[in-house]
């Protein structure tokens, strides 16, 4: 069946939003309605997410899909959207941990749950937005409607300390974003100066193929890396992070850690290195020697970290740090694997968001200190935490092990020192996530623990059916990496032949 000619994507990026303009129709007291609604736009919207796979081309150059609207004619700005290969993965990743993260909020939202419900839909057709916009002016729309249902989520349905959380990230962000549309708003005038026509001033295809003065490029690609380095969050920029995760939902968290930080790894593939590949080759060895340090920065913090949620953040510092290090040694092996890692990194660490949210809906406690001996009551349990806690430390034959290995071979080819450096991560990996682990589960069960009674059960239905497509995608991933590769080779290609191969020169 031909599906090339229907409007797909602004099918999959706006059925959230009616969605949520029916949700905003029901009344407050019709919680039940509410939930099922919000569940059953998620899952629309990753059925049609799905539909883009059959007619696609993996063999295909450039976009696919394509949408084309005039916006704002007077300044070339357009309603475009296409998908290749690194959107569409991402596309369904996003679709698939939306609807698991709405069912997984069914219990813990309690209040307000009309508005969360609309929020958290809201927020995907951001984040979709983000992945399938090809113009600039539009990216960045998308780009601004993710924060502000964010800044809700945790700001209302947060814990404690949710004020102070949100406030920073949100000025993290802020601050990043605004220089990265100065950076846009500079590219379109430099376009418009050459070519004396406004028309295609934004529209990225357009963009880039055109040379931009060295000067403009070395600056303009500073403020979009502002932007994408705050979300992903690099070090020094990941400060926000911690603090994000421990004060949000777990929905939050999930999807935060799931599709969030990847707007940033995608604003860097798509925007930064074809817009502007030369100064992409200055800015490339800072960059590398950044993604460095978060990867060991990231692992030695998690290993001393007394709060769960606070680890797993931790962890995907060091993480994301294998992303930016893929992305930029510009090989063909370590661009695929970055973008790998970071669809298995959506997926293993959402599922240890959602892991750490079962136990805390039990104990409200997320100290590992108190824990210990979880494996005699809830068994089930502790063996689907075990399974995500191995697939993150990169366990051979799980998703979390490809993407990492492949942008260890891409960075031993740029220098053996900066993967030697970036190997130590493995160790310190499996000492953080096994220690957590075995202090978490093992052991005689502590007193606190017993002293939540028959509270302390083991996996409902319910975050069973949230729990086991992530397990399932972890498997195929793991063992069937191609699945992804085959649809990213095409794209990954393009990009590193605009930004002229592989980084030469003095290795870290």
């Amino acid at each position: 069946m031909d599906l090339t000619g229907l409007p797909l994507l602004t099918g999959v990026i706006f059925t959230p939003l009616i969605g949520a303009l029916l949700i905003a129709f029901v009344p407050r007291e019709r919680e039940a309605l509410t939930r099922w609604l919000a569940l059953g736009t998620a899952l629309v919207t990753f059925a049609i997410s799905l539909l883009l796979l059959p007619g696609f081309d993996p063999a295909a150059t450039g976009f696919q899909y394509v949408e084309t609207a005039d916006w704002i004619p007077a300044f070339g700005i357009q309603y475009k959207l296409g998908l290749d290969g690194i959107s569409l993965v991402l596309v369904v990743l996003t679709t698939t941990l939306s609807w698991i993260s709405i069912l997984a909020s069914f219990g813990p939202i309690k209040s307000r749950l009309k508005e969360f419900m609309i929020s958290f839909l809201i927020l995907e057709v951001g984040m979709i937005g983000v992945f399938l916009a090809l113009d600039l002016f539009l990216f960045y729309i998308f780009w601004e409607v993710v924060l502000v249902p964010m800044y809700l989520i945790i700001g209302i349905w947060g814990g404690a300390n949710r004020i102070y959380a949100t406030l920073k990230f949100v000025l993290y962000t802020l601050i990043g974003s605004l220089l990265m549309l100065v950076a846009i708003l500079a590219a379109a005038f430099s376009f418009q100066a050459a070519t004396g026509s406004w028309a295609g001033a934004f529209d990225f295809e357009q963009l880039r193929g055109f040379g931009f003065d060295p000067t403009l490029q070395f600056l303009a690609f500073g403020a979009f890396f502002l932007a994408f380095a705050i979300k992903v969050p690099m070090f020094p920029f990941h400060t926000w992070l911690p603090d994000a995760h421990v004060e949000a939902p777990t929905a939050g968290s999930v999807i935060l850690a799931g599709v969030l930080l990847k707007l940033g790894g995608y604003g860097f593939i798509r925007f930064c290195l074809p817009l502007f590949p030369q100064a992409a080759h200055e800015w490339a060895p800072l960059i590398i020697v950044l993604s460095l340090i978060a990867i060991i920065y990231g692992a030695i913090v998690a290993m001393v970290q007394p709060d769960l949620k606070k680890l797993v953040a931790y962890s995907s510092v060091s993480h994301m740090g294998f992303v930016t290090l893929g992305i930029f040694i510009f090989q063909p092996q370590g661009m695929q694997g970055a973008i790998l890692q970071m669809v298995n990194h959506g997926i293993i660490t959402g599922a240890l968001f959602l892991c750490v949210g079962v136990i805390y809906e039990r104990t409200h406690d997320r100290t590992i200190a108190k824990m210990g001996g979880l494996a005699a009551p809830t068994p089930v349990y502790a063996a689907i935490f075990g399974f995500f806690m191995l697939a993150s430390l990169g366990l051979p034959g799980l998703g979390g092990f490809v993407g990492e290995f492949l942008v260890f071979l891409g960075t031993f080819d740029y220098s053996p020192i900066a993967a030697a450096i970036a190997s130590i991560v493995v160790i310190l990996g499996a000492a953080y996530l096994m220690w957590m682990y075995q202090r978490v589960v093992f052991g005689e069960l502590s007193d606190f623990l017993k002293g939540l009674g028959h509270h302390l059960t083991d996996v409902t239905p319910q975050e069973l059916v949230t729990l086991t497509p992530l397990i399932a995608l972890t498997l195929a991933f793991g063992v069937a990496p191609g699945l992804i590769l085959d649809l990213i080779q095409m794209p990954v290609g393009e990009v590193l032949a605009r930004v002229g191969g592989p980084l030469t020169g003095a290795a870290p």
